[in-house]
């Protein structure tokens, strides 16, 4: 699991690319909903490590997110293969990243 944001966020086209299973978290770390859910999120991805975890930070502006079409934080995108499989948007319980996760990996 990534702790920390990445500093520069991918291009579309590089996420896009990935084939192997991957979580986009984005959100932003003064985030009272995306500091709640680290805990979830945390003890979803350790039960799947082969499942490559990247924390965008979000904002206006900012490519990635526009382009996932993001409106609240912190919302994780499951990608497979480069396609979205599931989302879950402000999770306040350990259920519906594990649903997610099991259909990615």
């Amino acid at each position: 699991m990534s702790t920390e944001y990445v500093t520069v966020e991918p291009t579309r086209e590089e996420v896009d690319a990935i084939a192997e299973p991957v979580v986009l978290e984005f959100g932003t770390t003064w985030c009272g909903w995306c500091r709640g859910a680290q805990p979830f999120i945390k003890q979803a991805l350790q039960r799947h490590p082969g499942v490559r975890h990247i924390k965008v930070e979000d904002g206006p502006g900012q490519p990635l997110g526009r382009s996932f079409r993001i409106k609240l934080w912190p919302t994780l995108v499951f990608l497979k293969d480069g396609q979205e499989v599931a989302r879950v948007t402000r999770p306040n319980s350990l259920a519906p990243i594990d649903e997610a996760l099991a259909k990615i990996a």
